[in-house]
């Protein structure tokens, strides 16, 4: 299995999340993450899907299918591009005074910070690649994670790229 880094620009339309996903669901991709947010034009958001697939002929179809959906304004799979992708981790750690400075120790080299401390345990914030972020859970996991949260990756492609910014000729279009 491979896994590819997909993004769809929708109308942020009430119900166009379950209508995407549902087309994953019908081909019988597993999403692995899945990030939504607003973009630079009002009434448009990014979706950033990471699947798993056996070859390139299902993200093929995938993204055909994608394109059919009304709310949907471009696909791509941009794996294969140079990207900035980027994923937030939320980790709370068992800590108490004696390991709070170790703990410290860990995350200052990840250019992570400590967000909150409470008696018990200590929260940290963590930004990267995926692969910094699994990193920083690996070396926590010793002190006791106590609660994880991911927001899994968010990307686009690297330099100068179109984007969607005359939204009626690009609805007459469809």
């Amino acid at each position: 299995m491979k896994k590819r880094v997909v993004t769809a620009t929708v109308f942020n339309q009430s119900g166009v999340l379950n209508r995407v996903t549902g087309l994953f669901t019908k081909r019988q991709f597993n999403i692995e993450s899945i990030t939504v947010g607003h973009t630079e034009t009002e009434g448009v958001s990014k979706m950033t899907f990471v699947v798993s697939v056996e070859d390139d002929r299902q993200i093929e179809q995938l993204i055909k299918q994608l394109n059919k959906q009304i709310d949907v304004l471009k696909v791509s799979d941009i794996t294969d591009q140079a990207i900035v992708a980027r994923e937030l981790a939320l980790i709370k750690v068992l800590s108490n005074g004696q390991t709070r400075a170790e703990i410290s120790g860990i995350v200052e080299p990840f250019r992570a910070t400590i967000i909150d401390i409470s008696r018990d345990s200590v929260t940290v914030q963590v930004t990267g690649d995926t692969e910094k972020v699994e990193a920083m859970i690996d070396l926590l996991k010793p002190y006791g994670i106590k609660e994880l949260a991911r927001t899994g990756l968010t990307a686009f492609t690297r330099g100068s790229q179109k984007s969607v910014t005359d939204l009626k000729q690009y609805t007459l279009l469809k």
